[in-house]
């Protein structure tokens, strides 16, 4: 399986009139777009295609290079008319074409109790697949209505009266017919071809499936102009006190098996006396338990 991020649009101002590219907005310790790519990899995706904005290309290749430090693939392709996630799928073509994909929109953040080995299953897709996270607000994005026993009902975006109280997360696993299946969909009346109209079309096809998200997986959509905030004092609050790093990219390609301790270390001096560096240094000599990465909940106690 291949994966694809979208990462576009502008996020919180530099300066004055200067939005800084919403992907290399500082998320507490790391950029952005460390955890939709976090993401990809805990799922065992080693090939990945970062489509953006042109303005966006040169700063992400700068910051994530082609991948080889971390033992992957990482390409880079600009789109210069963003026309919603399931036209991203004409700009990246020639990578998609004939390849199952996880689709990944730049601005979400998933953690939570044994996610790798979810998101690891969820590549062996048939059809679609869907996350669906309870949310208390799911108007404000795609929205899910399931049956009892799980089965797809309808898949909405944005309703002002939803079907279901599951949200879409921005994460999302296709068989190989995909690329077909998006560029043959026929443009809304603004020209986009959105994530719902593609999931739309393979569930009209019976092929559309969702995975309820547990209460212990936390989701955090950067999109709003106060979540980037929010979004880093969750990733604060589980550093300081669970003592790991969350979507640290160079932890989970040593874990994954994809670099060995050399390069761990030599990412670590690359990181010099920040504390992210500080983080590598300690990782060698560890033991390489992927399960590490997603540590479980606190045990409960009985009451007295």
């Amino acid at each position: 399986m291949r994966g694809l991020i979208l990462a576009g649009g502008t996020g919180t101002p530099t300066s004055p009139g200067r939005p800084a590219p919403h992907p290399l907005v500082p998320v507490f310790d790391k950029p952005l777009i460390y955890y939709p790519l976090a993401t990809l990899m805990l799922a065992g995706i080693r090939e990945v295609l970062v489509v953006a904005p042109p303005s966006h290309v040169t700063a992400l290749h700068h910051l994530l290079g082609d991948g080889a430090h971390l033992g992957m693939a990482v390409h880079h392709r600009a789109d210069p008319h963003p026309r919603g996630a399931a036209h991203a799928f004409t700009v990246a073509s020639a990578f998609t074409t004939g390849h199952p994909v996880a689709l990944a929109l730049g601005d979400t953040l998933l953690h939570g109790p044994a996610l790798a080995p979810v998101l690891t299953r969820l590549t062996a897709v048939r059809g679609a697949q869907v996350l669906a996270h309870r949310s208390r607000t799911p108007g404000e994005f795609g929205v899910v209505e399931l049956d009892r026993d799980g089965h797809v009902l309808a898949v909405e975006d944005e309703p002002g009266h939803p079907r279901g109280d599951h949200a879409v997360p921005g994460l999302a696993f296709y068989d190989a017919t995909v690329t077909d299946a998006a560029t043959g969909l026929r443009p809304r009346p603004d020209g986009t071809r959105t994530a719902t109209d593609l999931h739309r079309a393979y569930l009209g096809r019976g092929d559309l499936h969702a995975t309820r998200l547990g209460p212990g997986t936390a989701w955090l959509d950067t999109g709003r102009a106060d979540s980037p905030a929010d979004a880093a004092e969750f990733v604060r609050t589980v550093e300081m006190r669970q003592g790991h790093k969350v979507g640290c990219l160079e932890e989970i390609a040593w874990r994954q098996g994809w670099i060995d301790d050399a390069a761990l270390a030599d990412r670590a001096r690359d990181a010099g006396r920040t504390g992210y560096g500080q983080y590598l240094r300690l990782l060698t000599g560890h033991p390489r338990d992927l399960t590490l990465l997603e540590p479980a909940p606190p045990r409960r106690t009985a009451a007295r």
